[in-house]
């Protein structure tokens, strides 16, 4: 690729990066992180890829979730096992439901980092900076917390190293044994208001797991009974930190962002002739983008052109962020254009940053049939143009947190200040991912049916 360079982003203007006051601390940092380990490998990379590639085609479902801002403090192995169980619950009912593979990608080991509407925060009077995720400064409101610190960086490499470790260990360690997550999904359904709703999937589940073990396939004779694949992504925002862990792979050559499997570039991040795009261009992994409501059909091809030129299976997956309001006029016009170039993209939808609105009580939320909502139209509008609905992205977590309002629980306004806990972004609990995943289960199968 002629041009660039892991650094030629800095030549380019730049949304969203933090003010730093010390910049020989920061070229310090910089060169620390370039001299350490990457946290994944090419390889994991071009792996991801290749089954980004089939999702592209129809032949699989991409399934990406996580915390909307992991932070230092709440960095624990349960939290940890917590989500990880809950994305394995979640594709285990879509895997079944839509009888493809799914691809798990998980937003953890290094979403650190959180774009802001503004760069000043205000309480009672007093103005600081905003906070930007734990990679950058800290959330209490003081004037120290506040401040950039380029040190920061390190302690996200060490955290999401030791996170990386950890999921690693769960996914090839027996945690993911199928038989387990189909015991956690049945708890779930006969704990469950909505528990015939759900039923009739985990009875399927059940079935098939019957039908393996009498074939002789169980997790003694079979790995993928036993283990998984699960890949890592965050949104690739500090860019200091994303060319510090860009590594030429000695295989091919070529330059891989060796601090995730996936990155993604945010709404507020994607103009054309600015650094994300520059430094996103040049790297060979797979690459998301957030796509808006006021997006048009041309920005869409512009950043495809930019960012896969070659049109290669697998680089490029759309992200719709549109909400339950905007999205089913909005996202018809792109799509048909995406369809009529022959771009090979993943259709992914993000249905929570779209529906978040302020209770009440002035904390932030999103409604559960709200998010529902989204998916189905999103499923809807691919149904109806004729292309495949590849996947969801949801901010998540395995915690019994009360951030968003609704479902069969029927979590309300009131119930928010109970175990608020989100960084940022309000997230959907465990109970709340699950109820998703068997609603959503419907619509992926008649999506894959008319595939057939």
């Amino acid at each position: 690729m002629t041009n660039w360079s892991s650094r030629s982003w800095r030549e380019k203007a730049i949304q969203q990066q933090p003010n730093y006051t010390d910049l020989e601390q920061l070229r310090t940092v910089e060169h620390q992180l370039k001299t350490y380990p990457p946290l994944v490998f090419a390889e994991e990379i071009r792996a991801l890829r290749k089954q980004l590639g089939r999702v592209s085609q129809g032949q699989g479902f991409l399934l990406q979730g996580g915390d909307c801002a992991e932070s230092f403090a709440d960095f624990n192995a349960p939290k940890i096992r917590d989500t990880f169980k809950v994305i394995l619950q979640m594709a285990v009912v879509l895997t079944f439901a839509g009888s493809c593979p799914v691809t798990k990608v998980a937003r953890m080991a290094g979403q650190y980092a959180k774009p802001r509407s503004s760069d000043l925060e205000s309480i009672d009077g007093i103005e600081l900076p905003s906070y930007r995720g734990d990679i950058i400064n800290g959330s209490e409101f003081t004037a120290a917390a506040r401040q950039p610190d380029p040190q920061r960086m390190v302690q996200a490499y060490h955290h999401s190293a030791a996170t990386l470790n950890l999921l690693r260990a769960f996914a090839q360690g027996g945690l993911a044994d199928l038989h387990k997550v189909h015991k956690w999904n049945m708890s779930f359904v006969a704990a469950n208001p909505l528990k015939d709703q759900y039923l009739k999937v985990a009875e399927q589940i059940q079935s098939a797991l019957k039908f393996m073990e009498v074939m002789g396939i169980t997790a003694e004779t079979n790995a993928t009974i036993h283990e998984t694949q699960l890949f890592t992504s965050h949104e690739a925002l500090l860019l200091p930190y994303e060319e510090a862990l860009t590594r030429t792979d000695t295989l091919t050559g070529l330059p891989y962002d060796c601090s995730a499997h996936m990155v993604w570039i945010g709404e507020r991040t994607r103009q054309l002739d600015h650094a994300h795009v520059e430094f996103m261009r040049g790297i060979h992994n797979p690459i998301g983008v957030k796509i808006g409501p006021t997006t048009k059909p041309d920005d869409v091809i512009q950043l495809l052109d930019a960012l896969n030129p070659d049109n290669e299976p697998g680089r490029m997956t759309l992200i719709t962020r549109m909400g339950a309001g905007n999205l089913a006029d909005a996202l018809p016009a792109l799509v048909r254009r995406v369809k009529a170039e022959g771009r090979n993209v993943v259709w992914s939808s993000d249905p929570m940053h779209g529906n978040t609105v302020k209770a009440e009580n002035g904390l932030k939320t999103r409604n559960f049939d709200a998010i529902h909502q989204e998916l189905r139209q999103f499923f809807a509008v691919h149904q109806a143009e004729g292309t495949y609905p590849g996947g969801v992205h949801l901010e998540m977590t395995g915690e019994d947190v009360t951030e968003c309002t609704g479902g069969a629980y029927q979590i309300s306004e009131q119930d928010l200040t109970q175990r608020y806990r989100t960084q940022c972004d309000p997230r959907l609990n465990a109970d709340q991912v699950l109820e998703l995943a068997f609603l959503v289960a419907d619509s992926l199968r008649e999506a894959r049916q008319g595939r057939g």
